[in-house]
Parts: C-alpha cells; structure tokens; sequence
C-alpha cells in the first residue's frame, strides 16, 4: 500500500487468510475496506465504491453485535469518509474518539486519533486532520515519520505547509515519560 503497488497489495491480501486486516497502527481493517483502497491506486473509481460499499455492509454487521465499540466505528467512519458520507465519517470518528476515552485506553485512544486524522484529511478537513495529528505526534506511538511520509491517506495532506512540519517532527525522537 505503502508503495502504490496495487499488484503487490493485491497478492498480499490474498495471501492473507483473515478477513481482517492490520495496515498499521493496531487498526484492522476488513477485506472489502482494503480491496478499495487497492481499486483507488488503480485508479478504478467504480470497484473502489463496489468494495466499499460492501465494506460498510459488513461493518454495520458487526456494530449491530457490538454498538459500543470504539475501534469497529472508527473503521466504519473510514469507510464512511472513502464513500464520501462527510458527516457520518466525522460524527462516527469522533464518536469512536470519545467512547475509547472512556475506557481510558490510552494506546486505543491513540490509534482512534489517528483514524479520526485520516477520515478528516479523506474528507477534506484539513484543519481537523492537522489538529488531531498534533494532539499525538509528539506522544510515544506507532504513527512515525514513514507512515504519514508513505500512505496514501495522508495525500490529502501532502503539499501543505503544516503537512511537511509534521513530517519534520515525526523525524525527532520522542521522549518517553
């Protein structure tokens, strides 16, 4: 993915057995959610809407079991935000947010920033995006200088002058207290 390599992303999903996927970040994405994000490095507008679509099906599936989980809504905001629904991918993103706050799960929460920064720049909300991404990248965690420098869901970003100061600060170490 990283690499834009849509045959080699390809293989690797198939390769993989699981219907769910880890892309990084401790965050699993299902099989229909990473079929679309291959579909868009083709460039293929129409499987990627296909794939997502049914990627929100199953999402909704597994929130209807489990209502209250932060990380399954977080990924159908994602979903959300890849089909364009702006609103639901925010209010879900933010929603996931606070749920994982409650648990006080500090690594979660982190993860769930993150995805709450993807679906902001998916969408276009620059300024979310770049707020989020500051609330944590400072913070130890695994969103480090080569996932926001190599995956596509920071393209939107990318070219922004606030875009390139956080890549600067990626590169510093972090302290850990």
């Amino acid at each position: 993915m990283a690499e834009r390599d849509a045959t080699a992303a390809k293989n690797a999903l198939d390769a993989h057995s699981e219907d769910r996927v880890e892309l990084g970040l401790e965050v699993f994405f299902n099989r229909s959610f990473v079929e679309g994000l291959i579909a868009l490095i083709k460039k293929d507008e129409g499987k990627a809407r296909s794939a997502f679509v049914a990627a929100r099906a199953q999402q909704e599936k597994v929130l209807e079991a489990q209502p209250h989980n932060s990380r399954e809504l977080g990924l159908l905001g994602l979903i959300d935000a890849y089909l364009g629904r702006k609103e639901e991918a925010l209010r879900e993103g933010r929603r996931a947010v606070e749920l994982v706050r409650g648990e006080k799960d500090v690594m979660q929460e982190k993860s769930l920033v993150t995805n709450l920064a993807m679906i902001a720049a998916c969408v276009g909300d620059k300024d979310l995006a770049f707020e989020e991404l500051d609330t944590i990248i400072r913070r130890p965690t695994a969103l480090g200088y080569g996932w926001l420098k190599l995956f596509p869901w920071w393209d939107p970003l990318r070219g922004d002058p606030r875009f390139e100061k956080l890549l600067d600060e990626a590169k510093q170490p972090v302290a850990l207290n």
